[in-house]
């Protein structure tokens, strides 16, 4: 009886190693992550609502123009990825979006981390595309004059205005630290003046309530929020860099 006993206490803990996600060899860090966290947000369709409903329940105003939205009628808005999301396709080489939605888990997760996910209008995410940051000649203020947000389409460069530029460079630090094994990473250049950015516009209180309430849904904290001195550490290690 007691040698049966001892056969089945190990028959039982080889099966929950077996079980185990974490035990599974060859998969990948933010695979690893969600599937280990209660509270992962397993596509964007999902990550969509809850970002009108749970992170602005009281409206708030638009990442690139500042305008004024409430969440229950947000015609002319959509939600904008700050970290392109075509950058994370080629990143993991799944082919297109729909195709990657289809084939990669790891793209589904992704693409619906809340910390990249913000309020825009419809007409200015659409031009946007999924150009890089930078800068911008001139100030034609084509989406309105209290809209400083400039694109160019020939060099395919976005210009966010100044109050909006820390939020957008620790979203890309965010996802480039994050999902970087899964191959989102930024050019030097583009680091440098995200950094840049970083260091004028630093966190402000409507930040650091929104990153408390996502880490309530998702689990997890964009660490430049808390720590901004870390952007700098992890430039000098090249951590960021393609």
């Amino acid at each position: 009886m007691i040698k049966l006993a001892i056969v089945l206490a190990l028959s039982s803990l080889l099966f929950a190693c077996d079980d185990d996600p974490r035990a599974t060899s060859g998969q990948s860090s933010a695979a690893s992550n969600f599937a280990t966290n209660a509270r992962a947000i397993k596509d964007y369709e999902t990550a969509r609502p809850m970002l009108w409903r749970s992170v602005y329940p009281r409206g708030g105003k638009t990442l690139y123009c500042g305008d004024v939205f409430d969440s229950d009628r947000r015609k002319g808005y959509n939600v904008e990825h700050v970290f392109p999301m075509s950058w994370a396709t080629n990143g993991l080489n799944c082919g297109k979006r729909k195709q990657c939605r289809a084939r990669s888990k790891e793209f589904n997760l992704i693409e619906a981390d809340l910390h990249n996910l913000f309020p825009s209008r419809a007409d200015v995410n659409q031009d946007r595309s999924s150009f890089r940051f930078g800068d911008v000649q001139g100030e034609s203020r084509a989406y309105g004059p209290t809209c400083d947000f400039e694109v160019s389409e020939r060099s395919r460069v976005a210009e966010p205005a100044p109050k909006s530029r820390g939020e957008v460079a620790r979203a890309m630090f965010y996802m480039a630290d994050r999902y970087k094994s899964q191959g989102l990473v930024l050019f030097k250049k583009q680091a440098l003046l995200l950094e840049k950015w970083h260091k004028a516009d630093p966190p402000s209180k409507e930040e650091l309530r929104r990153n408390d309430v996502i880490e309530t849904l998702q689990g997890n904290r964009n660490r430049f929020i808390d720590s901004p001195s870390d952007v700098h550490q992890l430039i000098n290690e090249g951590h960021f860099f393609n």
